[in-house]
């Protein structure tokens, strides 16, 4: 199984200049606990924004660069074959970014999103998704309080 996991606004903005634009601890508290102990496959791009690899998690950074490498990750040339690699792992998540989101909703099975009850101002977008494809399986919904600016929903979609 290929899940998904984002954060994304009410207009599907993931962020801008290679960035989140909210803060949300229960959010990152959820993507830790889902992702721990899985191969998780990103862009080159998303992988950059990290100071550091993620505890406890298989990196597998999608790239056309050739001579990209890094210490303890994997590194691949497509959507493919991070796939592949990941097959070994029941729950393999793609966490961006917004090009590697696009060719993975045809692969997915399931997505995690956090929509984030705002909109804001952003140059990377999630994908739209197509309710023909995709069920709303569960919702939870956040107030939003004094570490959370924004409300948000966890929202699961299973594929049909």
């Amino acid at each position: 199984m290929l899940t998904i996991i984002a954060a994304a606004g009410e207009n599907n903005e993931l962020g801008k200049d290679s960035g989140l634009v909210w803060h949300l601890p229960d959010d990152f508290k959820r993507f830790k606990k889902l992702t721990t102990g899985h191969h998780i496959i990103m862009g080159r791009k998303t992988f950059d924004t990290f100071p550091q690899p993620l505890p406890d998690r298989t990196h597998v950074v999608i790239t056309r660069k050739d001579n990209f490498k890094k210490e303890g990750i994997v590194t691949v040339h497509s959507l493919e074959r991070a796939i592949d690699f990941s097959k070994g792992d029941p729950q393999p998540f793609v966490i961006g970014g917004g090009e590697i989101y696009k060719l993975a909703m045809e692969k997915a099975n399931k997505l995690e999103l956090t929509r984030v009850h705002g909109t804001f101002e952003a140059d990377t977008y999630f994908p739209k998704i197509d309710e023909k494809i995709w069920v709303l399986e569960k919702e939870e919904f956040h107030e939003k309080d004094e570490r959370h600016k924004y409300s948000f929903t966890y929202l699961t979609y299973v594929r049909r």
